[in-house]
């Protein structure tokens, strides 16, 4: 069984999926796009067989500032993945706790969020969620550099 939470009727947030049964059960959840923030697993050959679209975007849950370049590639995925009609997306790491909420939390902003609002939003459907500071000053730094030039 995945452990994810629907944040949005179209995102979702949780943990790894590591199997190809949990693919199969991500894929019958109606999930057409994954980001993957996992540096320690890619998703892309077991999603392949159910033509879900993969972002690996590993990246290190080790309290240090994440680059605006991780952020970007997030966001553009997500946003070509969202302006899709009927798509889902899942962003994940291994436990659904830092990373992925980190993701979730920049894709939120830069689709027009208030931090506050997004922040809330997210540990109010997952609870679990734990934004640390360095984090959460990684995505701001990242939307003050994405206002001036937004994905198109």
């Amino acid at each position: 069984m995945i452990d994810f939470s629907w944040i949005t009727d179209r995102m979702a947030v949780g943990g790894g999926i590591w199997t190809a049964e949990n693919m199969a059960e991500i894929a019958r959840q109606g999930f057409t796009h994954i980001i993957d923030m996992q540096i320690e697993f890619d998703d892309t050959e077991l999603a392949a067989a159910h033509g879900i679209s993969v972002l690996w975007n590993p990246t290190d849950d080790d309290f240090q500032h994440k680059p605006a370049a991780l952020f970007r590639r997030g966001v553009e995925f997500a946003l070509g993945a969202l302006n899709r009609p009927g798509s889902r997306l899942y962003i994940h790491c291994a436990a659904g706790v830092h990373r992925a909420p980190m993701m979730a939390l920049a894709v939120l902003r830069a689709t027009g969020w208030s931090l506050i609002e997004a922040a809330d939003l997210l540990m109010e459907r997952r609870p679990v969620v734990d934004l640390a500071d360095i984090y959460v000053r990684s995505v701001e730094d990242f939307i003050r550099n994405y206002e001036q030039q937004p994905v198109n």
